[in-house]
């Protein structure tokens, strides 16, 4: 999980969205009515990759082109329940939500990454299962570290 998600207004416009992707290194944002998540934008919702060169002369809305049924989390959700929460649905990711507040993001170049450095399963004397918490670690390669408990 990346923990504090990079988010933005529904009023913003798309160019403000590709900018904000790109310079970040993301694409995936949290859409944030004041306090309330209300949908989520990812660089295929703003018509392909962020590039460096993008169409900065997009003028429409975020909340026009978002999804608005969000997909979330708890912190306390196990690897297997986020991939399989996103499984089937055709999303890139999941918000980690603690209440209303955003708190982390788990796409699946994050949950790839944990599968490519051998985080199958906890080991049977586990008392705990793998979960999303990054322990306020930043990006997939410290979650993979510190993401079991136990």
């Amino acid at each position: 999980m990346t923990i504090e998600p990079k988010t933005i207004a529904p009023s913003a416009t798309v160019a403000e969205a590709r900018n904000l992707m790109r310079v970040s290194g993301i694409h995936h944002l949290i859409v944030r009515d004041q306090r309330r998540v209300v949908g989520v934008v990812s660089d295929r919702d703003l018509g392909g990759r962020v590039s460096a060169r993008g169409r900065d002369g997009d003028a429409r809305a975020i909340a026009d082109v978002m999804s608005p049924d969000v997909v979330t989390a708890a912190p306390e959700t196990t690897i297997r329940q986020a991939a399989n929460l996103m499984r089937g649905r055709s999303i890139g990711c999941l918000a980690v939500l603690d209440g209303d507040r955003p708190i982390g993001i788990v796409t699946t170049t994050d949950l790839l990454e944990l599968i490519g450095r051998g985080a199958e399963r906890p080991s049977e004397h586990s008392a705990t299962p793998w979960a999303i918490r990054s322990r306020g670690h930043r990006g997939a390669a410290a979650s993979a570290r510190h993401a079991r408990r136990g």
